[in-house]
This record gives structure tokens, C-alpha cells and sequence, in this order.
């Protein structure tokens, strides 16, 4: 536990250098602080600071720099969220129209990457059961058809078939006339499973081509969903606590490219409230120890389906971003959830 002086002067101590991206010296902390101590009690205090691990002394400064796990204590414990400005709040609202869910997604990935400089990231709604409006099929050559899956959201994917006999174009339309007008809106699964007792009437190989359309259809579907969308990555090229550094930028990237480690942490964020702050290796996966991600999920009709983030250095401004993320998490539930 840190008594209160202890406190302000870790707070502000991370504060002034969130700003200035230079270590932070005892005469800058008696300068801010807006406590009256000696040089020597702001050094003392310094000092115990570091023995736990809060603040480090790079070797060229006299100054210090917060820790990771400094960070952690100033985020839980002392952080001080701003509130959104007017023409922020506007820019966000006026940009996340609930005319078409993918723009939507898009939009407020763009969004937070403007707001905060850095890298916005929105993680897709999660769908419990993957379905489809319209399946066509259209006949290439001999046992060889194009199937054309259009999603609930207007998405359209493609899929070649080849097929153990020649169907004909009158047997392709009705085959998916039939698909189309008994199972539209209905997930792959529930089609599967009802496919062999329901439709005894028709023919083996009609069922066949019906089965080969649906397994087809639901990986095209899921390969169609993006797991997220990211926007601005380029700004962190620019951040000079990361482009000093091309070990810290490759390890960057390389959470970009696996997308399973940003995945995780996105995925963290849905089984928590609000929003959530992960420094560093924190989370459990490999981010360097000078990148944070700032989460929170969304939800759609009362449901969390997603995650918003900002991906930037840990020597962030957290009282804006907070507050980013959080405003465009619930407005993005908002778009999403109307009729």
C-alpha cells in the first residue's frame, strides 16, 4: 500500500511523462506535485517507488520511468478518467449509422484509431449459429457447379462444387428454390440434422448435391467472417517508444499477423464489464512490454457479441482513451441493435 504522498508522486510522475516522453526528475515532481517536500524527501520517496518495482532509472538519466507494473497500480488505482468533448462525442455518433452492420464495424474501427493515434480494433459480432437468405447454384461444366451463398447481411460467397453426376440447370433452381424457401434464416447445423428425416420424398442424389451445397456454404460463411477488423496500424510506426526499437515493432507486427494471440485479448475483454486495460504480457499472450490494449465489449440486442479496442504504447494517454473506447463500445451496441 502507498501512503497518499507516495501516491500523488507516483501519479504524477507517470502523468508527466505520458506528456513528455522523458524520464522524470525530483525538481519536475516538486514542480508538479503541488506538495511542498525537499528535493531530498521526493528522492527518498522515489527510491522506495523503485524498490517496489513501480519506477525504473534508465542508465543515461537521473530521472525515472514508470514500470509496467507502475502502469498497472496507476490505471487500477489512480487514473482519472476526461470526458469526451462535444465535437468528439458528435464525430462518433454522427459516423456510426446503423444502416449496414459491416460499414458500422468499419467505421468505429476507423473511428478510435483517429481519436486516439494509434490502432483501432473491433472485433465482429460473434454469431451463435452461422446462417444464410439465399443459396444459388450455377452449372460450370459436368460435375462442376458454382454455388453462391448470400449471407443474412448481404455478403456473398462462392463456392465450387464438383459433383458425383451431372445435375441439370432445371434440377440446380428447383434444388435451390427448394433450400431457399424451407430453409432460409435456419443455421447449417439445424439443416443438417433435419435434412435425412424431412426429406424422404426426394431423390438420393438430389439429397447429395444438398448436403455437399450446405458443408460447402457454411465453411464459405465462416470463412467470410473476419474475426476483426483493424485500422491504423501505421501510426504505431511513428510512436517513439516503439520505432526505437525494431525488436518491439516486430513483435508488434507479429500480434497483427497471428491473429490468434489479438484474438485472445479481445476475448478476454468479453467475459469482463466495461472497460479493460491489458499492459504489456499481461494478458497472457506475446505483446511487448511497452504496447497496452484498452478494451470493452458491445453488444447486440442485450448480448455481448464483440470487443472495441485501441492498440498503442503503454505510455498513453489512459484518461482520453478510456473514455474513447468506452463512448464508441455503447454507441456501437446502439447502431447495431436497431430494428
Amino acid at each position: 500500500m502507498l501512503d497518499r504522498r507516495a501516491q500523488i508522486l507516483l501519479k504524477t510522475l507517470i502523468e508527466r511523462y505520458i506528456a513528455e516522453g522523458q524520464p522524470v526528475g525530483s525538481r519536475t515532481l516538486s514542480r508538479y506535485s503541488g506538495l511542498d517536500l525537499s528535493p531530498a524527501t521526493i528522492r527518498n520517496v522515489m527510491s522506495d517507488l523503485e524498490e517496489m518495482g513501480l519506477i525504473s532509472s534508465p542508465h543515461t538519466s537521473a530521472g525515472r520511468v514508470p514500470t509496467p507494473l507502475g502502469y498497472r497500480f496507476f490505471v487500477d488505482t489512480l487514473l482519472v478518467v476526461k470526458q469526451l468533448g462535444s465535437g468528439e462525442l458528435h464525430q462518433i455518433e454522427d459516423q456510426l449509422h446503423p444502416d449496414n452492420p459491416q460499414r458500422v464495424i468499419h467505421a468505429a474501427s476507423q473511428l478510435l484509431s483517429q481519436l486516439s493515434s494509434f490502432a483501432g480494433v473491433v472485433m465482429t459480432p460473434r454469431r451463435r449459429a452461422l446462417t444464410f437468405r439465399q443459396i444459388e447454384f450455377l452449372r460450370l461444366s459436368e460435375k462442376r457447379i458454382l454455388l453462391i451463398v448470400v449471407t443474412p447481411e448481404g455478403d456473398v460467397q462462392n463456392r465450387i462444387l464438383f459433383t458425383g453426376r451431372d445435375y441439370s440447370p432445371a434440377e440446380l433452381v428447383s434444388t435451390a428454390n427448394f433450400i431457399n424457401q424451407n430453409y432460409s434464416g435456419h443455421s447449417f447445423e439445424e439443416i443438417r440434422s433435419r435434412l435425412h428425416e424431412e426429406l424422404r420424398e426426394l431423390r438420393q442424389d438430389m439429397i447429395a448435391l444438398m448436403s455437399a451445397a450446405l458443408e460447402a456454404s457454411n465453411q464459405a460463411v465462416a470463412e467470410g467472417n473476419q474475426q476483426y477488423v483493424i485500422s491504423g496500424e501505421r501510426n504505431l510506426l511513428v510512436v517513439h517508444d516503439l520505432s526505437q526499437d525494431m525488436s518491439r515493432l516486430r513483435q508488434l507486427f507479429e500480434l497483427f499477423e497471428q491473429k490468434t494471440s489479438l484474438v485472445q485479448i479481445l476475448d478476454l475483454s468479453l467475459r469482463g464489464e466495461g472497460v479493460q486495460i491489458f499492459i504489456g504480457g499481461e494478458s497472457g499472450v506475446s505483446a511487448p512490454d511497452e504496447v497496452s490494449v484498452v478494451t470493452s465489449p458491445y453488444k447486440v440486442d442485450g448480448e455481448v457479441v464483440g470487443t472495441v479496442g485501441v492498440i498503442g504504447p503503454t505510455r498513453m494517454a489512459y484518461d482520453r482513451v478510456v473514455p474513447i473506447v468506452d463512448i464508441t463500445a455503447k454507441l456501437l451496441s446502439s447502431a447495431l441493435s436497431q430494428p
